[in-house]
């Protein structure tokens, strides 16, 4: 499956927070949120690398809890991305989220795509 990190586990955690504590101040029903990791075509090496939250998941989808995070991923998405940790950098040049995956063959620069 797909490995995250307990510092990307932290930020995903502040982020759903967030977005909860928005759907109360507007008067909605906070509902469980997942971490959705997939991979689409696209980028300029093949792959782009997606991360979402979702309140669904299917039938098909693999699940695991991550330091409290339900992450999700799709069958076909984890032929790309099994391996793979997910990781937090909060630096002076940026911050967000970064991939480590042993099933790229090449990646681009910014990291947020790659071939395999």
């Amino acid at each position: 499956m797909i490995t995250l990190t307990e510092v990307a586990a932290r930020e995903v955690n502040q982020i759903i927070k967030q977005q909860q504590e928005a759907a109360t101040k507007n008067g909605s029903e906070p509902t469980k949120m997942y971490l959705r990791v997939g991979v689409k075509g696209g980028g300029c090496s093949g792959f782009s690398y997606t991360l979402d939250l979702t309140e669904t998941i299917s039938e098909q989808d693999e699940t695991c809890n991550q330091h409290g995070i339900e992450v999700v991923c799709d069958p076909k998405s984890l032929l790309y991305l099994e391996g793979t940790k997910v990781d937090f950098k909060d630096e002076l040049m940026g911050r967000g989220f970064v991939f480590s995956n042993p099933n790229a063959t090449s990646s681009c620069g910014c990291g947020s795509s790659f071939s395999a």
